[in-house]
């Protein structure tokens, strides 16, 4: 029996009592579907008060974007929410918070000061500038780094919707650094694991795979379509194919848009019956252009069909996933795809590319239908499924609902606490404090280490306290 094993079960494998948490670049606060606050800020939001049912507290550490806002923000009972002040509160794109990582390292260090020495057992870092803050943070405090890459540079970079810029050079470093930093890896799907040994070199030993989940009391069938209709205002009897999530080239709302135009140049009929809502607001590289979409609308001839929405709440986004016939998800690239089950817990089936985490999401012909590519005329045949079979969306939807009740955030958070038991009981065993091999020059101007000054690329602590005492201690060593 492994070394590991034996402690986790002399030790009743329990589970950590504090985590910091860090999202840097979106706050859990913030409204899905605006700016850059999508699936993670619901992934970090369900985790954390799930882990806090379990027994674990959880301290989100964020960068602040107001100055109205709290130190510190209670989200959920166990669940603090601390604001960071790095940079200026709004205008900063994501793309210039690199620039802030030592601000924010800074903050975060400050935050723990006046803590006790064990205070925290374990880091979780979101996104992969989270993850150069938790690396510095981690060893400051002698604790393990677990992280959620969420999404890839080398991913996205391998699939780009046309006219979409490439993530930098800069970041690609930057996740490398990371993956080889962390003693868990935590990814979405197989696939995801796959691709982070692929093209990362992450050590599969310890790159655990754990689904996300769905918040099955929000979303749910509740009273249906036609209740769900009638307070959104829309017609009862209508054909109704859903967009919901931020308007940017990655996630492609113009295919399904030009697939409601071949929809209709097909059966002109058609027309008369169709709504085709857009839920959600500009973001990323979507914002160079915020009227795209409607531009693309008229120039198709379709204006008159599309109903342009703005974000909304979760319970307000479960109605239109009720409403709505069918989901249609023509992303470039999804990690995983929330809302996907989202959709599908309310009763929804989905239409989505086959890319990402979505073939895990989506049971192809159960639950919905993966479609190749991103081509709008194959879009355009799948909803002509729904158009000519009214009672398809009901057949498919009552397999979706079971589908996704698989798919609990409670499993998925008694699963990462067990990924945080295996890091915590094997940093205990000694054998991650072996000198690391070099890491790779920083991708930040002026930084020589692991996301802040003090630390040199070769590991070793430079006029700071790491874990075998001042200045002189080794870092632990990357994944084998």
């Amino acid at each position: 029996m492994p070394d590991i094993v034996r402690l986790r079960r002399r030790r009743g494998g329990r589970h950590p009592r504090r985590v910091a948490m860090l999202s840097v670049h979106t706050s859990p606060l913030h409204q899905p579907g605006t700016g850059d606050a999508g699936g993670m800020n619901v992934y970090i939001v369900e985790l954390a008060r799930r882990l806090a049912d379990l027994g674990t507290e959880v301290e989100v550490f964020t960068r602040s974007t107001a100055g109205a806002l709290a130190p510190r923000v209670e989200l959920a009972p166990g669940v603090i929410v601390r604001h960071i002040d790095a940079g200026p509160y709004e205008g900063l794109a994501k793309e210039d918070l690199p620039a802030q990582l030592c601000a924010f390292t800074h903050g975060v260090m400050r935050a723990w000061a006046g803590r006790r020495p064990d205070h925290y057992d374990l880091v979780h870092s979101h996104y992969w500038l989270s993850g150069h803050v938790g690396w510095l943070a981690a060893e400051r405090w002698g604790v393990p780094l677990v992280h959620t890459m969420h999404t890839m540079a080398k991913v996205k970079n391998a699939a780009l919707a046309e006219g979409d810029a490439p993530e930098p050079a800069a970041r690609v470093i930057g996740e490398t650094q990371v993956v080889a930093a962390a003693d868990r890896l935590i990814a979405n799907t197989a696939e995801e694991a796959a691709e982070l040994v692929h093209h990362y070199d992450a050590d599969p030993v310890h790159t655990a795979v754990v689904h996300p989940g769905v918040n099955l009391e929000r979303f749910r069938p509740a009273d249906g379509r036609a209740a769900a209709r009638a307070r959104l205002g829309l017609p009862a009897d209508a054909l109704i194919p859903l967009f919901a999530g931020r308007i940017q080239p990655l996630k492609a709302p113009d295919v399904l848009l030009h697939a409601v135009h071949h929809l209709v140049e097909r059966d002109p009929a058609l027309r008369s019956r169709l709504v085709v809502p857009v839920v959600g607001g500009p973001s990323g590289s979507g914002l160079a252009r915020p009227e795209h979409l409607h531009k693309l609308a008229a120039r198709l001839g379709i204006a008159e069909l599309v109903r342009f929405r703005p974000p909304v709440a979760q319970d307000g986004l479960a109605d239109w996933y009720r409403a709505a016939d069918v989901l249609v998800m023509p992303s470039y690239n999804e990690s995983f795809g929330l809302v996907a089950l989202e959709a599908q817990a309310c009763g929804t089936p989905v239409i989505a590319a086959a890319v990402g985490g979505l073939p895990t999401a989506v049971a192809d012909g159960t639950t919905g239908y993966l479609v190749r590519g991103h081509d709008p005329r194959d879009y355009a045949t799948a909803l002509a499924r729904f158009a000519a079979d009214p009672d398809l969306s009901g057949r498919l939807g009552a397999a979706a609902v079971r589908h996704a009740s698989r798919f609990g955030w409670g499993a998925a958070a008694a699963a990462t606490a067990e990924v945080y038991t295996d890091a915590i009981a094997e940093r205990r065993l000694g054998d991650r404090y072996r000198p690391r091999p070099l890491a790779p020059a920083s991708p930040f101007p002026g930084v020589t280490g692991p996301g802040g000054p003090g630390v040199s690329a070769g590991g070793r602590m430079v006029g700071g306290a790491g874990p075998e005492g001042p200045g002189d201690g080794p870092l632990r060593s990357g994944h084998g």
